[in-house]
């Protein structure tokens, strides 16, 4: 069973999720849904995902991420990635994804894109 741990911190106006684990199909994949909407519905809608402990995306992890972005775009908030593993990065270029989402190295540089 996959495992997927989400840490909760607030820098100013804008949330950011610590995800340590894996984004696959079953309850990690519900679990960042869970979070994600859970921020939307108390008004959070500057989110910022940190993938530095994200070891394994499988394709149902990659459609989730895009399901929240929309979410959180058709809502008019933005959602942003912080430091990608490899692994991860290399997914998102082979996917075309790497195009869609701000991408951030370091997480001074991605609070202050937020708008």
């Amino acid at each position: 069973m996959a495992q997927l741990s989400i840490n909760q911190r607030q820098a100013g106006d804008v949330a950011i999720l610590d995800l340590d684990g894996e984004i696959r199909i079953g309850d990690s994949a519900t679990a960042l849904r869970g979070a994600i909407r859970e921020l939307v519905a108390g008004g959070n809608m500057k989110l910022l995902l940190n993938l530095k402990g994200v070891r394994y995306i499988d394709s149902s992890g990659i459609g989730e991420l895009i399901a929240n972005f929309t979410t959180v775009n058709r809502g008019g908030g933005q959602l942003k990635l912080l430091n990608l593993t490899e692994k991860v990065q290399d997914l998102l270029v082979i996917t075309k994804l790497l195009t869609v989402f701000d991408v951030y190295d370091n997480e001074a540089d991605a609070l202050s894109s937020f708008k």
